[in-house]
């Protein structure tokens, strides 16, 4: 009887040793992505320590630090009325040395619908509140893989991370096709499917998010737990970690209930 082959996807060979560092948008730096760059930072870190050029990341995000930012997101009081963007990305460039750029706008089409300047990057990671975000950023990665193919910082992977109060997902999905090697021990996967070709339609039926803006810090916490969003980055960071450090990956993203502990994993090929 044979053993049924594990299904997985291989990292894009050139992300294994590329000559430069690769390009990282993220976009959004409230609760989420404030953590999730700390993350970076030490994905970075390792990823030079194993003699790998490491990334270059961009932050994308137009809000300023406010109280409610204090403390459930990784603000302090004297960066209160600073760019979120700039006050973590001169943080993190004071403390490791990098030269990543704070860009101080929505990552969205300009008012002539064109695409934003230093939008291509190989990887993109998601930290988004609304569904209508997601979408625009999908547009955008669709129209940026056709026109730029052949380029270095052509869009390879886009890892979206969300959650409402005590849940949330991380979907790790290809942008257009991925070459993959030929297994006799595993069955490959070139493309993983987005958040929006999997779930949007649901997504759109149900969106029901409350974008106000929280006044003050206890406020924020009765819309999302305290932890949800340090969960929710480390793991997603861990994801893509995982991939770097063994240039594949059996798991595409996961499902998280912080109420009740458990975590379910997205397999690749379900």
């Amino acid at each position: 009887m044979r053993t049924p082959k594990t299904n997985v996807h291989f990292l894009d060979n050139y992300l294994l040793s590329p000559t430069n560092p690769i390009r990282v948008n993220v976009i959004g730096a409230g609760g989420t992505g404030s953590k999730f760059m700390t993350a970076l930072m030490e994905i970075n870190h390792s990823l030079l320590e194993l003699n790998h050029p490491g990334l270059e990341v961009h932050l994308w995000d137009d809000d300023l630090i406010t109280s409610a930012n204090v403390g459930r997101q990784r603000f302090a009081e004297s960066e209160k009325g600073l760019f979120k963007s700039q006050a973590i990305i001169n943080r993190l460039n004071r403390w490791s040395g990098t030269n990543w750029k704070g860009i101080t706008e929505k990552f969205q089409r300009g008012e002539g619908g064109e695409i934003p300047l230093h939008a291509g990057a190989s990887i993109y990671v998601s930290c988004v509140d609304t569904v209508g975000s997601r979408f625009t950023i999908a547009e955008i990665l669709q129209e940026l893989n056709s026109k730029y193919a052949n380029h270095r910082d052509k869009g390879r992977y886009w890892l979206d991370l969300g959650n409402t109060k005590y849940t949330g997902q991380a979907i790790l999905s290809t942008i257009g096709k991925i070459e993959q090697p030929t297994s006799k021990k595993f069955k490959t996967f070139d493309s993983l499917p987005s958040i929006i070709a999997e779930y949007g339609d649901a997504m759109l039926s149900s969106e029901k998010e409350d974008n106000t803006p929280s006044c003050s810090l206890a406020e924020a916490l009765l819309k999302q737990d305290l932890f949800i969003n340090s969960t929710i980055a480390q793991m997603g960071a861990s994801l893509l970690w995982n991939m770097f450090k063994t240039g594949m990956t059996e798991n595409r993203g996961f499902f998280l209930n912080l109420k009740n502990f458990r975590t379910q994993p997205i397999c690749v090929g379900s």
